[in-house]
């Protein structure tokens, strides 16, 4: 997808490749697929950019009888416009979801279907209220996505742009984790703590980092730059930047091959 999309549009006359790519997509699948004809003209093909439709179709999955969807939809669209940083976070997460995903064929898809794009966005704005603290509403947040969706984000969780969460079920990330830019993670992946400690008890994973499917890092550890966690691994204790970490409990079992683990995917030690 063109990096133009990634920064946004900050000219309302000037074009937004991604999101007419995005439409593109929506239009040929209305054609295709007739009965998603009406859900893709509301969500999509009706709206007028992309934070429109991602705040639209989230609201549509978020709410409840209680808290209908047009009061969600509010909150999002507060948490977009007063930090323009949420909307550009989407999408480059987008991006990273249909750079890395070889199983997805637009970013319309992960837009409207992927549980672990749905998860991170609703964190997002979750994370603004946080900050903002209206931490009862970020809470019904976090509660929302953990039902719909599979995956407990804590609210106070700081994460950087360009993440991809591949499948999504499984993952816990806690209150004081830190995700910087650039990272991937697949399902099962569990950010904890060791136990009833409370202040600064999560992990802190750097830029460009691979955990892959189940693994568990916990306590206030580093996960360096560009390093890989092994699938089913438990870290207790922090990795060095490019290194890769396996086993239970995880030692170093070498340097990645690659410079950036987040992009290749390869969960292979």
């Amino acid at each position: 997808m063109d990096n133009a999309f990634a920064k946004g549009c900050t000219d309302v006359h000037s074009v937004d490749p991604g999101w007419s790519r995005i439409r593109e997509a929506a239009r040929s699948a209305a054609s295709a697929e007739p009965v998603l004809a009406g859900m893709l003209h509301a969500t999509i093909l009706s709206q007028s950019g992309f934070e429109n439709a991602l705040s639209y179709h989230l609201a549509s999955l978020v709410g409840t009888t209680e808290v209908p969807a047009a009061l969600i939809r509010q909150i999002f669209d507060e948490a977009l416009a007063a930090d323009p940083d949420t909307g550009l976070a989407a999408r480059a997460d987008l991006m990273a979801v249909t750079e890395r995903d070889p199983a997805c064929p637009s970013p319309l898809h992960p837009l409207l279907w992927y549980k672990g794009y749905h998860a991170l966005q609703t964190h997002r704005v979750a994370h603004w209220l946080w900050q903002q603290r209206r931490r009862t509403l970020a809470h019904f947040l976090q509660s929302r996505a953990s039902i719909l969706f599979g995956l407990d984000i804590h609210p106070g969780a700081v994460i950087g742009k360009g993440l991809f969460i591949d499948h999504g079920t499984g993952v816990v990330i806690g209150e004081t984790a830190v995700v910087e830019d650039g990272v991937s993670m697949l399902h099962g992946v569990t950010l904890g703590g060791t136990g009833n400690e409370r202040g600064d008890r999560h992990p802190k994973v750097r830029r460009g980092v691979l955990l892959c499917a189940g693994a568990t890092v916990l306590g206030n550890i580093e996960i360096g730059a560009c390093a890989k966690v092994a699938a089913g691994s438990v870290v207790l204790d922090s990795v060095p930047a490019g290194c890769t970490a396996a086993g239970v409990p995880a030692r170093i079992v070498g340097c990645v091959d690659v410079p950036e683990p987040a992009l290749s995917m390869d969960q292979r030690i």
